[in-house]
């Protein structure tokens, strides 16, 4: 069995596959303190809390936190007596090559979210990932990352406002029913939300325009569907593309062993 690990800078997702079939799917925060028998022991918890009897034999680790690989190596090495695959170092071959300035070190997530996509949709994408940042991933045609574009999150930017501004209050993100608030968290929240969808649609349209063609344009991450049932921005979601996409690296570094 496969232990797929994504570490993001506000949670880490555990998944135990059997091929491409998720077995069980887990989240914590992320926290570089946290040791291989605090993971063990928290991940063997709920492995019995759901009857889960498997054999994890195999583990494929993507970090955008650096300090947290080591604790996840030796959690592999210790419990699943297994050297992981860490997505970005030099033993984990890639299906195709990132082609992007010389020295630009890609983040793992975004290495892994154009394996898995353009495993499901072909070439030719951009990748929209809600997390703690907004990530626009361009695909080539033949699935290679060849850069793209970061701005703040959904929920970075509401913190912001709340922190910088002491008269306005934690929201919700969500739709509003109308773009002209009548209250202060209307106000915000209409914001954020018209705010957000202009900004994925204007970017969106830049690339495209950029490229000299269409493309197709998929999304993920936690605030994904909030924004794909409101507007035509996105051809299709995915809501376990990274998870995908490390099946899609542990399976070509399978192969070429």
């Amino acid at each position: 069995m496969l232990l797929a690990i994504d570490c993001g800078n506000t949670n880490t997702v555990f998944s135990i596959l059997d091929g491409t079939q998720t077995i069980a799917t887990w989240r914590t925060s992320t926290e570089w303190q946290r040791t291989a028998d605090q993971y063990y022991v928290w991940l063997s918890s709920l492995m019995r809390f759901q009857n889960l009897d498997v054999n994890i034999d195999e583990v494929i680790v993507s970090s955008t936190v650096p300090r947290v690989v080591f604790n996840l190596r030796v959690l592999s090495d210790r419990y699943f007596n297994c050297r992981p695959l860490v997505v970005g170092k030099a033993d984990c071959a890639l299906p195709a090559e990132p082609r992007v300035d010389a020295g630009t070190a890609v983040g793992p997530d975004r290495l892994v979210n154009a394996a898995g996509a353009y495993d499901r949709h072909g070439g030719n994408l951009i990748v929209v990932d809600f997390g703690t940042a907004t990530t626009f991933d361009v695909v080539d045609d033949d699935g290679a990352y060849i850069g793209g574009v970061i701005a703040p999150g959904v929920n970075l930017s509401l913190e912001a406002l709340h922190n910088a501004a002491a008269a306005l209050p934690h929201v919700d993100i969500s739709k509003p029913q109308a773009v002209i608030g009548t209250n202060t968290v209307a106000c915000m929240q209409s914001g954020v939300f018209w705010g957000y969808i202009g900004l994925v649609r204007e970017i969106c349209a830049r690339i495209k325009a950029e490229r000299g063609r269409e493309m197709k344009v998929i999304s993920t991450g936690g605030l994904a569907p909030l924004f794909q049932q409101s507007e035509a921005l996105f051809d299709a979601f995915e809501d376990d593309l990274t998870m995908h996409g490390l099946t899609v690296i542990h399976r070509y570094n399978k192969d070429l062993a």
